[in-house]
């Protein structure tokens, strides 16, 4: 990098390509996650963004733009689902997890598993 000049067109020519290949790689994740296009259509896709990545990526974007954050929103939903599932599962569901801790005690208590001092041990933990 003789100047300055080449040194400011090299940092917007990466930054270009970066933002390209965002564009690439989001567009490949939709198409790839979209259930109602065929395997065929796909390859088409794929094909046309490797030999006219500009057109084509440009197509993609026009006429299936409003599908693709569709896909996205329903995606993240879901995603937040299951994180909301994990959580719970993680955390013992909250107050239903604390009477299931205790029936399980008084089910041990009941068959002179544990004494009368460890169950209220255990219902004191399990309140907590």
């Amino acid at each position: 990098m003789d100047s300055f000049w080449d040194f400011f067109w090299f940092i917007i020519s990466f930054f270009l390509l970066m933002a390209y290949l965002m564009v690439l790689f989001q567009i490949l994740g939709d198409l790839f996650r979209d259930k109602d296009v065929s395997g065929g259509v796909k390859a088409l896709w794929v094909v046309g963004l490797i030999f006219l990545p500009i057109l084509v990526s440009l197509i993609y974007l026009v006429t299936r733009g409003h599908g693709m954050a569709e896909r996205n929103v329903e995606a993240l939903k879901a995603a937040q689902k299951d994180q909301e599932a994990y959580i719970r599962s993680v955390s013992g569901g909250g107050q239903a997890s604390a009477s299931d801790e205790i029936a399980r005690a008084k089910a041990l208590l009941d068959s002179g598993a544990i004494s009368a001092e460890e169950f209220e041990k255990l219902k004191a933990k399990a309140l907590t």
